[in-house]
């Protein structure tokens, strides 16, 4: 049986679709997030030729907030429930702890993952991630070694040519530290030295089983999930970007755990990592809690686990396999995850590729935007698209070329189990 005609057997059809997003470790907050998706939306209609409407940003908690999405093409239609975790209030407070409690903490961090061996298991994973995972402690070495030579240099010209004695001259120099260390801050903050210098303490904390800032959150998000699952929903899928792949793959192992039937009666539950930093976290010898959650994942045979990864982007985990990578041997028990490696270069016009290649997070957020053509990873198409997500991982490559012009899927389906129900009932 060829590719096309295996697609014709075994499309589903979604007609309405709840999604929980968990950001990464991005203090911006859900406006910025809605912000970045009405954009990417707008290019979306364009190069799928549907029709959809974007609904308006909905701050339900300080825990969630939500916007709908409808969509369809002449011969369907999609409802999207996009529910964002909200994390920004917890990162926002992290982030905003005195510099001298975060300082002294990264400096460990650096010093353990070194010690322990964590760095080295970073580079041979992934050497591009493990040269970014070194570059912003270095970055901050030399934050601190910046403000210490200017202080040195103001003593030392203090005492040999101000004529002032020694201990006026020291403290002229821790001043002069002090204000230098200051006034580098905003150039610190716009080069993320301090955020991704404060994440990685906290993940060091989450992966080892320490209570953590996070707990909370994912508690509150897996009984939603739960919940969600008990409602007329075609699938549910579960996203996580950068950080957010550790945080989403325990609110999934946690609602396994709330409820163990989640995913083999009801909707099919699909969890998405998206230039996960998630290996990062495991490979440390300590993390057993982060090791057990990925263990719970890969064996689950009622759940769907895909790993999306690029090439192109450094802070992500390329050719890696998030299971037997960090040490797990789970033989024939093993159902997860499926990896899904993208180019960044199929989705975007030469033009606007070239533009972007130099800037880092830009393209780590590509996960999360519309491409500017047709591509096999459209992350509009994923949640708001007429197919299931499980399909289109593991089919993307053909599916492509199941949509006309104006957005006509061609390829037969068979309708989703909830639209099925109904039309019997009906």
């Amino acid at each position: 049986m060829t590719c096309g005609e295996r697609l014709n057997v075994e499309m589903m059809m979604i007609r309405r679709r709840h999604v929980f997003y968990v950001e990464g470790y991005d203090p911006l907050g859900v406006d910025v997030y809605y912000d970045m998706f009405r954009r990417s939306w707008q290019r979306f209609r364009g190069v799928w030729g549907c029709q959809s409407t974007l609904g308006e940003l909905t701050l339900d908690s300080d825990a969630v907030a939500h916007w709908d999405i409808a969509t369809s093409g002449p011969n369907w239609q999609v409802e999207t429930h996009y529910e964002f975790v909200r994390l920004e209030h917890i990162l926002a407070a992290n982030i905003g702890q005195p510099l001298w409690w975060q300082l002294p903490r990264a400096l460990i961090w650096a010093a353990d993952d070194l010690i322990s061996g964590t760095t080295a298991r970073v580079l041979r994973a992934s050497w591009r991630f493990g040269l970014h995972f070194i570059y912003f402690q270095v970055l901050l070495l030399l934050w601190l070694a910046s403000a210490g030579a200017a202080g040195w240099i103001a003593a030392y010209a203090a005492g040999r040519f101000g004529g002032l004695s020694p201990p006026w001259a020291i403290a002229l120099g821790i001043a002069a530290a002090i204000a230098s260390f200051l006034a580098l801050r905003p150039l610190a903050d716009r080069m993320h030295v301090i955020q991704i210098n404060n994440c990685w303490p906290h993940q060091r904390e989450f992966g080892r089983g320490a209570p953590s800032a996070f707990d909370a959150p994912i508690e509150a998000c897996a009984a939603r999930l739960v919940a969600a699952a008990r409602t007329q929903v075609d699938e549910i899928v579960v996203v996580g970007h950068s950080q957010g792949g550790v945080t989403s793959t325990a609110v999934t192992a946690r609602a396994l755990e709330l409820d163990p039937e989640l995913g083999r009666r009801g909707p099919k539950v699909v969890l998405m990592t998206l230039g996960s930093v998630m290996p990062g976290v495991a490979l440390h010898p300590s993390a057993a809690r982060m090791r057990a959650i990925i263990r719970r994942l890969a064996v689950e045979p009622s759940l769907l686990w895909i790993d999306c990864q690029s090439r192109k982007d450094v802070m992500n985990f390329w050719e890696f396999d998030p299971a037997e990578g960090v040490g797990l041997a789970l033989g024939a028990q093993r159902r997860n995850p499926l990896i899904w490696q993208l180019r960044f270069k199929d989705m975007l016009s030469p033009e606007y590729y070239r533009s972007l290649r130099l800037d880092l997070f830009r393209l780590h957020f590509q996960f999360l935007k519309a491409s500017d053509r047709r591509a096999p990873f459209d992350y509009l198409m994923l949640v708001a698209g007429p197919l299931a997500v499980a399909d289109w991982a593991r089919d993307h490559a053909a599916l492509v070329g199941q949509f006309a012009e104006d957005g006509t899927f061609t390829g037969e389906s068979r309708a989703g189990a909830t639209a099925a129900q109904n039309a019997a009932q009906n």
